[in-house]
């Protein structure tokens, strides 16, 4: 399979195109050669973050091409310097292209980040949620669980770097309707009130979500920013690996 392939099969999957005045990030192809058709690719990396470490890790493993959740440019670099300099020079000099997509995996209803904790949970009769302009990028859904039992799960589940999931448990205990939005999505606490959640599972919380949920009388778990998001890059693995090519996964939790 060549880049060209690679990148519009993830493209088309994805919805990439529909993100593109509701995402700061550059979805797609962020780092790749003017003719990525003459680019053939057998071994792909997968990691939730470009980062050095993981950038360094893709071009030990020889991978052809890195994808990721959180890509290098948010809004575009005006000089490739410092810190960009250091990650992307690695990409060109060893030859490997990057792949992102942020809003367009968290929103997929079947790859995405919050559809992996909606799996792991269980979760039927679901539903969007999180709205982000005329897109949403979250899901909601039913299940049968206690607040135990979701902590429990995500705690023995997710690769949380170590980090003790927090929750607060201003909500029943019995709870029917979970609402999720992965990575940084307290400020979607009013929504999941308004749809009748009992509980909102994000990855980070701010100063504010305690007050908010208390009063709301809403259960939140905050499991990790990372943590929540391995699922996209994971089920975007299992496609190229669906597709014949080689893969690898990066594993680099940051504990937040």
């Amino acid at each position: 399979m060549n880049l060209a392939e690679l990148t519009e099969r993830y493209d088309d999957r994805l919805r990439t195109d529909d993100f593109a005045d509701i995402d700061a990030s550059a979805n797609g192809l962020q780092v790749g050669p003017n003719d990525p058709e003459a680019v053939d690719v057998e071994r792909v990396a997968f990691a939730v973050d470009a980062a050095e470490r993981t950038i360094e890790e893709a071009v030990e493993r020889d991978a052809d091409a890195l994808v990721v959740h959180h890509g290098l440019s948010w809004g575009g670099i005006e000089r490739v310097t410092g810190r960009d300099y250091r990650r992307i020079a690695p990409l060109i000099e060893n030859d490997v292209a990057l792949y992102v997509s942020h809003l367009p995996l968290d929103s997929h209803p079947e790859l995405g980040n919050a559809a992996g904790v909606a799996d792991l949970l269980g979760l039927e009769s679901r539903e969007p949620f999180g709205r982000t302009g005329p897109e949403h990028i979250g899901q909601q859904g039913h299940g049968d669980l206690t607040r135990v039992e979701i902590g429990d799960l995500l705690s023995s589940e997710l690769d949380t770097g170590g980090r003790d999931v927090q929750q607060f448990d201003f909500g029943p205990e019995e709870i029917a309707r979970v609402a999720i939005v992965t990575g940084s999505g307290v400020d979607w606490l009013d929504e999941a009130v308004e749809v009748g959640a009992d509980a909102l599972i994000t990855g980070e919380g701010k100063q504010k979500v305690y007050h908010e949920a208390r009063e709301a009388g809403l259960n939140v778990f905050l499991a990790g920013h990372y943590a929540t998001e391995t699922f996209g890059v994971k089920s975007l693995e299992s496609l190229a690996e669906e597709w014949g090519l080689t893969t690898t996964f990066i594993d680099a939790p940051t504990g937040l």
